[in-house]
């Protein structure tokens, strides 16, 4: 059996870290796409995927919630990622060198204080690990990337400035996908997630959430997404806590699935410890 987890990006991008973090035993393999990363736990070539869900700064990952229930994977853990940003540079270059710091269009505001101050300008980057392996490659101590230290550590740059994102919260939530579920009760606080669509009936959304009120279920998220880019197609996506066989969860599931026409649980989790 395979032992490699299939990331989106390239080596030391933020989803490495987080494999390093969460799954550091295991094998990572950088693929292009999020369908690649998918794909590879799918035919077999890797046993998971690290896949990011969400940000505290930029919000929902787009393309995510379309593709988990299409892929046909569980979700089998969380893990969070809080996101340090650093200033890396080749051997010998000092922060006075830097002229440009590249990095990815999401990641640049995020240190726009830093850049500022320093009167470095911003470049963006397909991406923040491809940004630390074309500053290495360039060799020149003008350039810099702004990544993890992870990336520094593979592509052989030196760490000028560590952390200087503006915002000291900015977390990355992962989800981890495998082929078969894990249905058992590994942890006291465990977390479900699902999708459905509501039936077409008055106050159906209202109705449908009624009994995770009445049963005292948590929801700890809820968002609502197109489907196949319909105006009229709506789809839900959700987040509770618990697990399907408490008695309050299979209560509250059995009363939002009549007033459903779709509902698919996509995989039920330990509750990373940084919810409690």
């Amino acid at each position: 059996m395979t032992n490699r987890i299939a990331f989106q990006g390239e080596p030391g991008a933020y989803s490495h870290q987080a494999i390093h973090d969460a799954r550091p035993g295991m094998e990572a393999l950088p693929c292009a796409t999020f369908e690649e990363a998918i794909t590879a736990v799918q035919s077999g070539v890797a046993a998971q995927a690290m896949l990011p869900v969400e940000n505290t700064t930029y919000g929902r990952v787009a393309d995510i919630h379309r593709l988990l229930p299409q892929s046909g994977l569980h979700i089998v853990d969380e893990a969070f990622v809080r996101v340090h940003i650093n200033l890396l540079a080749v051997p010998g270059a000092t922060l006075a060198d830097i002229r440009e710091a590249h990095s990815h269009l999401v990641l640049l505001p995020q240190c726009a204080s830093f850049l500022r101050e320093n009167a470095i300008t911003g470049r963006v980057s397909s991406d923040n690990a491809r940004a630390a392996r074309d500053v290495a490659a360039w060799g020149d101590k003008t350039k810099a990337a702004l990544a993890s230290e992870l990336a520094g550590e593979i592509y052989g740059l030196n760490v000028l400035a560590r952390h200087i994102e503006d915002s000291d919260t900015n977390t990355t939530r992962f989800l981890i996908m495998a082929r078969e579920p894990d249905l058992r009760r590994r942890a006291d606080h465990m977390m479900t997630t699902f999708v459905f669509r509501v039936r077409n009936i008055p106050a159906a959304l209202y109705k449908a959430m009624g009994g995770f009120a009445t049963n005292g279920v948590n929801m700890t998220k809820l968002e609502s997404y197109m489907v196949d880019g319909s105006f009229t197609a709506t789809q839900f996506y959700a987040d509770i806590e618990g697990h399907p066989e408490d008695d309050n969860v299979k209560r509250a599931l059995e009363e939002l699935a009549y007033f459903t026409s779709f509902l698919k649980v996509l995989g039920t989790y330990p509750a990373a410890s940084v919810r409690d």
